[in-house]
């Protein structure tokens, strides 16, 4: 089982005139496979010095500063005592600034997201807020400071507990007309029976999410790739040939249509499959594609287990 995660803030949710405890876990770890860089001539991992670009000799961390880099290559040089000065003030509070609805915010939006969780001892405040915002179904606009940094975040309920999300600003979300190519969308004409098989398409493949049937199946090879590794194997691992061309035209009526009839034959060939099913493939109303499980070996189900 994964360690609990540390608290990452804490402090109290401003709710008007109440204040109301909390801190603040990710609420997400990331599984990654982490690579140290190895000298192969004699297995000793490889570090890194700070260097000076004008002579080559090692630097010192206290001979290092912050420079921002002009137009003209020259910079400019802050201590820390000037950025130390701008820094927000820490209050340790989560200041609620508005309510909106959930839709209002696009996903773009949103950065890190973190478990609020409440002081044990006191757990009433948070409960009130928390199904307040379930009844009148808004999510809380807030500013608060952690890392000498402000955030913009959105707080929600979700589940029995309270989810803030760190939100990036509006001028940091890259303006998408700037992308060219996307003004050809506006010359293209769609049939109505090209639309119509799309959707049908779409209906076909339409069933309800469930995170834990997608497993990052490249992580698992590379572990199952390092277990043999330890183990003794030596054989040279080979990866699939991709036979893509991007360059070929396809018929978009005859690839809608083929895989329409390939999610058809895979829900006949999944073991659930019924005889409705069955009757349902043979005529022209869309079903639903048979979800494929989730790819992963033994050991990686031991590993996600531990």
């Amino acid at each position: 089982m994964d360690p609990m995660p540390a608290t990452a803030w804490s402090g109290s949710i401003g709710f008007g005139l109440v204040s109301i405890p909390v801190k603040l876990y990710s609420a997400v770890s990331r599984k990654t496979v982490r690579f140290h860089q190895i000298d192969t001539r004699t297995g000793a991992r490889v570090k890194q010095k700070r260097v000076s670009a004008a002579d080559g000799t090692e630097v010192a961390w206290d001979d290092i500063a912050k420079g921002y880099e002009q137009a003209d290559g020259s910079y400019v040089v802050l201590p820390d005592s000037d950025l130390s000065a701008l820094d927000p003030k820490a209050n340790k509070t989560i200041e609620i600034e508005q309510f909106v609805d959930l839709a209002e915010i696009d996903p773009i939006m949103y950065d890190s997201a973190y478990n609020v969780v409440p002081d044990p001892t006191n757990p009433k405040p948070y409960a009130l807020l928390m199904e307040a915002m379930e009844a009148s179904g808004k999510v809380a606009i807030a500013r608060f400071v952690m890392r000498t940094k402000e955030h913009l975040a959105a707080l929600r309920p979700l589940d029995g507990r309270l989810v803030l999300s760190t939100m990036v600003y509006a001028d940091e979300v890259n303006d998408p007309s700037e992308f060219e190519a996307l003004d050809a969308i506006a010359d293209v004409e769609v049939s109505a029976k090209e639309r119509k098989v799309a959707e049908a398409l779409i209906d076909s493949l339409a069933e309800p999410f469930e995170p834990e049937a997608f497993v990052d199946e490249y992580r698992e090879k590379v572990l199952d790739l390092i277990e043999a590794r330890a183990g003794g194997a030596r054989d040279i691992v080979t990866g699939e040939a991709d036979d893509t061309d991007d360059e070929k035209v396809v018929d978009i009526m005859a690839a809608l249509e083929a895989s329409i009839a390939e999610a058809k034959k895979a829900r006949r060939r999944h073991p659930a499959a019924s005889d409705d099913d069955a009757d349902d493939d043979a005529d022209d109303t869309p079903t639903k594609a048979a979800k494929k499980p989730a790819k992963t070996t033994r050991k990686a189900a031991k590993r996600r287990a531990s």
